[in-house]
């Protein structure tokens, strides 16, 4: 699968971030969906800017995501819609109930759109990475709405908006499918702080809470249920794993806890349909880290976990959420004038490699299932 970024919350300096007409992906998003064809990926995952499409309370104008919808429709495209990516309308206060009646109302309007242009199935992923959102955004204030200590009030008001989201959605298409995504995170003990070792366990059993809210297992007056928790879609980088209130380790560290496991316990606790929903890093690091983690999924998928995909992501480098900094982290580069982008070759040809290596693994699969009969 092909991610393309597409953040929208405001910098500290007012500006608002759109990352999807920084990339031009909003100008060429059809040569991206054929390039994608090109290097046989069919499913992307896209981000809607609902700070573009309703620009006064109800009032909807869907100009910004058309063209994706329609070009994605014509070339066979499958899509992840992305409903909320860290950004919302202006003057909407995301902690008050009239910003889950919105959203909701919002998901009514895009779902109706998307039942009526395209064929279905249809995927959506309500709210982007609900636990890192609230831990970013309220708990440390490194992006919007820049608060600290009330993350796990907008973690709750996350997961309300998700559910209603999720019931607006079913209500025009009964048969969609939701994709829940979070980052998955290891932490050990600081060796400088020993006393601290139970505080970073329970750290970093929190990186499971915003799904055990949509499941109803936790603060259940939220209204979650079994039903909402459908695909899990786990996000996963290099500095992922770190030293409770200390540094990130490495992969070279012992302490380096091996992705297939952290795969297979996120299985184990939930028992859902998995995606690698964000794999990525940047410049020469790239192909192997694209190789890592289809390696460990490989692994995963060997001891039974159900891993449907794993997300390049971002697809096309992007400037950077705080800096402008020229990211170079996808297969693509910039778009020319023309919507021309540079490919990182290293990067196509082990991405080549990878799917050859997993065909083998579905037909060796098939032919044991094939025997097994």
């Amino acid at each position: 699968m092909g991610g393309f970024e597409c953040s929208t919350f405001y910098r500290r300096n007012g500006k608002r971030l759109d990352l999807v007409a920084s990339t031009k992906h909003d100008l060429f998003c059809r040569e991206d969906y054929l390039r994608l064809q090109d290097q046989r990926i069919l499913t992307a995952r896209e981000g809607i800017r609902w700070h573009l499409i309703e620009t006064a309370p109800g009032r909807y104008g869907f100009a910004s995501v058309l063209p994706m919808i329609r070009n994605a429709a014509n070339l066979g495209v499958q899509i992840l819609w992305d409903l909320c990516h860290y950004g919302w309308p202006d003057n909407l206060d995301i902690f008050s109930t009239e910003f889950v009646r919105r959203f909701e109302r919002f998901s009514v309007a895009f779902a109706r759109l998307v039942r009526d242009e395209m064929e279905g199935p249809h995927f959506f992923a309500p709210i982007n990475e609900i636990s890192f959102f609230s831990w970013a955004g309220a708990e440390t204030a490194n992006i919007a709405p820049y608060l600290r200590r009330r993350g796990f009030e907008l973690k709750c008001q996350l997961v309300r908006a998700a559910i209603a989201a999720m019931e607006a959605v079913w209500a025009q298409i009964p048969e969609a499918r939701f994709l829940h995504v979070d980052p998955v995170v290891h932490i050990v003990p600081n060796p400088a702080k020993p006393r601290l070792t139970a505080e970073g366990e329970a750290y970093r059993r929190a990186q499971y809470q915003a799904w055990d809210m949509i499941a109803g297992r936790v603060c259940p007056e939220l209204g979650g249920d079994t039903k909402y928790l459908d695909i899990i879609g786990v996000n996963y980088y290099p500095h992922n794993q770190w030293e409770y209130r200390g540094k990130m380790i490495p992969r070279t560290d012992p302490r380096y806890r091996p992705f297939n496991e952290m795969l297979a316990e996120v299985y184990q606790r939930f028992g859902r349909p998995m995606l690698i929903a964000e794999t990525g890093t940047e410049k020469d690091q790239r192909v192997g880290w694209l190789r890592y983690v289809s390696e460990q999924a490989r692994m995963a998928m060997a001891d039974g976990v159900p891993l449907h995909g794993i997300c390049l992501y971002p697809i096309l480098n992007h400037p950077g959420w705080v800096d402008d900094r020229h990211c170079h982290n996808g297969l693509w580069d910039y778009a020319d004038k023309t919507g021309n982008r540079e490919i990182c070759h290293s990067l196509a040809g082990e991405l080549k490699r990878q799917q050859a290596l997993f065909e083998e693994e579905v037909t060796d699969a098939k032919r044991i299932c094939l025997s097994a009969a």
